[in-house]
């Protein structure tokens, strides 16, 4: 693969194999829900979900993010005029998703235990929604028994690193190495356009991974 797509591949893959596979637990015949599926975490998480014979939902804000989340063989649902419980318990029977990935936070908390089934698996990687939850009603999510589980890549040993490393080099690098699942790289831009990227990125307006070309 050409430089570009390689420097596209570590930080997203480490992070949906750590959490969603490692953690969450996520196998074949499963189904999951992600948010922020057209980012770069998680469009790695859908082409990953595809190759493990995952069923997997994911939330998008525009038709254009949702029609590059089907391309990679997800359930797309527009966050703006759609309710994704709703979505995600329609689809599955009432049953809703194994594993809930999430990028959101404290607003989303509620409804990510509403669309999990019964013994589900909750994994928060961030808190764009907020870090702080007002409430939490505790007997829903026992009569669940949801797992609820928080993870980050940074803060992680160099050996912990090297076990996922690992991992990935075992069960991901030959689906790579068989050119699929490979990251989508947006756009990229001369270091010295880095304003440029970041402006893109806090638009949103981007599919995948934004990279910065060092010369």
């Amino acid at each position: 693969m050409d430089f570009t797509t390689g420097a596209a591949i570590p930080e997203t893959f480490f992070t949906v194999w750590a959490n969603l596979f490692s953690m969450g637990k996520a196998t074949s015949g499963e189904s999951v829900l992600l948010h922020g599926g057209s980012s770069g975490i998680g469009s790695t998480a859908l082409m990953l979900c595809q190759a493990f014979g995952i069923n997997a939902f994911a939330t998008a804000g525009s038709d254009r993010k949702c029609q590059f989340i089907e391309s990679l063989g997800g359930i797309a649902i527009n966050y703006k005029t759609q309710d994704f419980v709703d979505v995600v318990l329609s689809a599955t029977q009432q049953r809703g998703v194994d594993v809930v990935f999430d990028i959101v936070g404290a607003s989303y908390f509620e409804p990510n235990c509403a669309a999990l089934a019964k013994d589900g698996r909750l994994i928060i990687i961030g808190a764009m929604g907020g870090a702080i939850i007002p409430e939490f009603r505790i007997m829903p999510f026992i009569q669940k028994r949801l797992k609820l589980m928080g993870s980050t890549l940074r803060a992680r040993t160099q050996l912990e690193k090297g076990d996922i490393a690992a991992s990935l080099s075992k069960n991901v690098w030959p689906i790579l190495a068989a050119n699929q699942c490979l990251p989508h790289v947006d756009s990229v831009f001369k270091l010295s356009e880095v304003a440029k990227a970041h402006e893109l990125m806090e638009s949103g307006d981007f599919l995948g991974k934004i990279g910065l070309e060092v010369s």
